[in-house]
Parts: structure tokens; C-alpha cells; sequence
């Protein structure tokens, strides 16, 4: 089955009500649709954000049952086994989920579903609670404090990048452009 937006809305605000949860979801999605755009996945965008508006959906209700309660919850729905995959293998390695990212998008959600948070948290300790006015050379020193934000995973991200074939600071430098160039949409969406 395809899943509109507004379906996927309305799974996610079922599984999640937390804001703290819906902003990562909102900012994954939106990432994600920038990377697709990016890496010349034009087409693919709306099944990019999808992924990642979803990707965190069992993790609110079922925290230790990450990446697995997920497959059950979208297998229910009779989703794309390719959204399926998608979202469970963003916990590889870390969760109990089996599923190992294949796929350029997927890689990119492993990547950056933890450096996401990461950045996020420096943004919160900015004067201007923004992504703006952050340098590559502020997060790479949020990075590197394994005491900040030390529910992101350093190991993971790291990782992501040798996943995808980047050297670690090309990952940094393009997800952070990327929440910067979806600052705007991401704080529309949590307003609503």
C-alpha cells in the first residue's frame, strides 16, 4: 500500500506524541528530502522523507523494542517492503533490528538520523537556538566532546559516513547544511 503524507501523519501522531520526537521525525524528513534532491534522487524524495518522518515511529511507545515493534506496526498496514527495510535498517547494529542498510537512502538515514541530534543539541546551546549561524568547525568540537549530546553515537555516525563512502567531515558539513536549508520548514511543521 502507498502511504500519503497526511496517512503517515496520522500513523506517526498514533505512535508519538512527545514533541521532542515529532521535531526529530519532522527534521529526519526533511533532511532526507534534501539529501535525495542532492544526491540526484529527485524522484525519490517524497519515498526519502517518508522514511524519515517514520523511521523513529516504535520508539517513543516500545524503547526497547526498537526496530523490531516498527517492522510489525508497518507490516500490519501493508506497507512497501521497501519503506519496511528502510526504517528497520536505520538501527543496524544498535537495536535488535536485522535489517542492514543497502540502498544509497538508506545509508543516508543511518548516517544521519543520529547526526541529526547532534546538531539539533549544539543548535539548542546556540544564543540563537539555530542551525544558521553554526560552523562546520563548532559542530566538529560538539562531535569530538563525547560528553555533549552523549546519546548520539559518535561510532554510528562515523560509521554512516564510511558507509556512504565520506570522509566523516562531508558528512557533518552536508547534514548540517542541509538542517540549515530546512530550518524553516522543520519550525512550520512543529507550529502545527
Amino acid at each position: 500500500m502507498e502511504l500519503t503524507r497526511e496517512q503517515a501523519l496520522a500513523l506517526l501522531h498514533t505512535y508519538n506524541k512527545e514533541p521532542f520526537h515529532l521535531r526529530h521525525a519532522y527534521t529526519v524528513e526533511a533532511v532526507m528530502g534534501w539529501y535525495a534532491r542532492q544526491l540526484g534522487y529527485e524522484e525519490e524524495a517524497p519515498f526519502w522523507a517518508m522514511a524519515g518522518l517514520l523511521h523513529d515511529l516504535d520508539f517513543e511507545q516500545y524503547p526497547d523494542q526498537h526496530c523490531v515493534k516498527v517492522r510489525e506496526i508497518l507490516e500490519e498496514q501493508k506497507l512497501d517492503p521497501a519503506l519496511i527495510h528502510a526504517v528497520v535498517s536505520h538501527g543496524w547494529g544498535m537495536t535488535d533490528g536485522d535489517a542492514q542498510p543497502e540502498h544509497q537512502m538508506e545509508k543516508v538515514l543511518f548516517a544521519a538520523d543520529e547526526l541529526t541530534g547532534l546538531i539539533g543539541a549544539a543548535a539548542l546551546m546556540r544564543p540563537s537556538k539555530s542551525v544558521q549561524d553554526m560552523e562546520l568547525s563548532s559542530l566538529k568540537k560538539k562531535y569530538k566532546d563525547k560528553r555533549f549530546a552523549a546519546g548520539c553515537s559518535r561510532e554510528t555516525i562515523a560509521q554512516g559516513a564510511e558507509l556512504l563512502g565520506w570522509e566523516l567531515n562531508e558528512l557533518l558539513e552536508r547534514t548540517l547544511q542541509a538542517m540549515k536549508d530546512c530550518e524553516g520548514a522543520i519550525e512550520a511543521q512543529c507550529q502545527e
